[in-house]
Order: structure tokens, then C-alpha cells, then sequence
């Protein structure tokens, strides 16, 4: 029997994300596969460091939660995005991790995974979906 939770409690334990985060997050973004856990070191090459608008993420609606506001910013390494990391203002703590790619990972790039130096970049979905519905 697989344990289940309400939308609001879902919804509720989305938003302590955003909170848990902090105001003007930082998103890198690096070559390489992710690490095991955001615990573990960054490995790969850091392709770019992007802050987020100070209310990064929508206010969390039937168990998701997407970006919010616009994520852009510019590179400053060359190589192929293959992850991503989420840290505080600070840039000490990781909060969130996974796959950056232009389909079918956690997070969309645009134009193109394969970044240049001094490339614009956007992030154009990112969404976070509790489980247990």
C-alpha cells in the first residue's frame, strides 16, 4: 500500500522549497553527470552561474510548482550542459539538482546544451512535481 498525500500537503511541501532556498538563488549550470546527491561535490566543468528573480518559482498549484519570472543569463565556460544545481544566494548550499538539456531532462535550455562562452542562455520550463498524490 503506497502512502498518500493531499494537494494541500503536497503543495505546501513544494513551497518550502522556494523558502528553504532563500530569495535570489543561484542556478549553475555544469558539464558532465550529476552528482549522487547535492552532498556530494560538483563535478564537471561550471558553464554558468545564473541568479534567479528574487520570487523564482510560481506558488505551488495541484502538486506542482513551476519557474517563475525569467531565468537568463550569460555563459562563462564552453562545454555541454548536463546538469544543474540550485544553491542559495550564497552559493554554499545545494537545495536541487538534476538534468539540463533542450528535451527531455528536469530542466529546459535554450538555444542549445552545447554552450559558449559568453552565450546568452534562458531557461525556458522548469517544474517540480510532488509525488504520493
Amino acid at each position: 500500500m503506497a502512502l498518500q498525500f493531499s494537494v494541500t500537503a503536497r503543495n505546501a511541501r513544494l513551497d518550502a522549497v522556494e523558502v528553504t532556498t532563500g530569495t535570489s538563488a543561484q542556478l549553475r549550470l555544469y558539464s558532465g553527470t550529476q552528482p549522487a546527491d547535492c552532498a556530494t561535490a560538483a563535478s564537471g566543468t561550471l558553464l554558468a552561474t545564473l541568479t534567479l528573480p528574487s520570487d523564482w518559482m510560481a506558488a505551488a498549484s495541484s502538486g506542482s510548482k513551476a519557474l517563475s519570472g525569467t531565468w537568463s543569463g550569460t555563459a562563462s565556460g564552453a562545454g555541454t550542459a548536463g546538469y544543474f544545481r540550485i544553491l542559495d544566494s550564497t552559493g554554499t548550499t545545494c537545495h536541487a539538482q538534476g538534468s539540463v538539456g533542450t528535451t527531455g531532462t528536469d530542466m529546459i535550455l535554450s538555444p542549445s546544451a552545447a554552450l559558449t562562452s559568453s552565450q546568452p542562455i534562458s531557461i525556458t520550463s522548469f517544474t517540480l512535481t510532488d509525488a504520493n498524490a
